[in-house]
């Protein structure tokens, strides 16, 4: 079991190297690996994601990767799967081609429930693929996901979700073909974990109702004090600031991808008046609601020229 002093010594980022925000109102993110570890001299320190899901595939050259303490040396062509609080790390070798999808944990949930316990996204699992026709499946989803990502037309989020649940059921047929299965999933006895998991999912399923600390807390079974010591040392964040990062994250989508009034959105996310939801959204962001919106409208008309 993780005890506190070793839970705070790992870092918590946002995406892999970065202890930055979530940087798009999409719950999926998708670049290539050389785009961010030759940022960080291709080596990305152990870490966890509180509420974030990768998956890799290697195309080319490889990569040392440690998942939950134990390190692998993995060749192309092969695929990762991190799920959320699962601590992980690389050491890619400079040729490295590939692409990184990250997942915002109601996408990653989402897709767990669609697909049941053969689901691989709450499994820590490496996968080789030394079968031509594996590896092409797999690149073919990869490089259409990275294309309608970086190139938004009518339709994305609906063919982005297809195609990722499309490379999930790929990713999980692997199991059931001759790969043993790894799974360093949340150790049973982690009661750390445990609790943090629940606590998001509540989170997940009341956040536009903005319930107190106090009452999730209870439901968890612990005290409000003692489910923020396990979420700064597990999350690296507080309670409070899970729940809002959440209702920050769905403001931005509805934002971006409605049509839907500010007052509209501030009511749906449990809000009394748009004043204080243009309060909480300006001091998360830096910008208001409205000049959010804009910036956003302005984002996706040069990327559609």
């Amino acid at each position: 079991m993780m005890t506190a002093s070793s839970a705070t010594s790992v870092p918590v980022f946002k995406l892999y190297g970065e202890t930055q925000h979530w940087p798009t109102p999409d719950l999926l993110h998708c670049e290539s690996i050389p785009e961010r570890s030759r940022l960080h001299d291709w080596r990305i320190r152990p870490h966890r994601h509180a509420d974030l899901v990768h998956i890799l595939f290697i195309s080319h050259g490889s990569v040392e990767l440690e998942l939950e303490g134990t390190s692998h040396q993995l060749q192309s062509a092969s695929a990762i799967v991190v799920p959320a609080m699962a601590i992980h790390g690389f050491l890619f070798s400079p040729d490295v081609e590939g692409h990184i999808i990250t997942l915002a944990k109601p996408l990653a949930d989402h897709l767990h429930a669609l697909m049941g316990e053969s689901s691989t996204l709450k499994k820590a699992d490496f996968y080789s693929l030394p079968q031509a026709t594996q590896a092409e499946r797999i690149a073919t989803l990869v490089a259409q996901i990275d294309q309608e990502y970086r190139q938004p037309a009518p339709g994305r989020n609906s063919l982005l979700e297809a195609l990722i649940q499309a490379l999930v059921v790929e990713l999980s047929r692997l199991n059931t073909a001759g790969h043993p299965a790894k799974r360093y999933g949340p150790r049973q006895s982690d009661k750390g974990r445990q609790h943090i998991e629940h606590y998001q999912a509540l989170v997940e399923a009341h956040y536009r109702e903005q319930p107190s600390i106090e009452a999730l807390a209870e439901q968890v079974g612990v005290s409000s004090a003692h489910l923020n010591m396990l979420c700064r040392q597990i999350a690296g964040r507080s309670a409070l600031q899970l729940l809002h990062e959440r209702l920050l994250l769905e403001a931005k989508r509805q934002l971006t991808y409605t049509n839907m009034t500010i007052g509209q959105v501030s009511d749906s996310l449990g809000f009394s008046e748009p004043a204080y939801f243009t309060r909480f959204f300006k001091r998360n962001t830096a910008l208001s609601p409205r000049e959010f919106r804009l910036r956003q409208t302005v984002a996706v008309n040069e990327i559609t020229k």
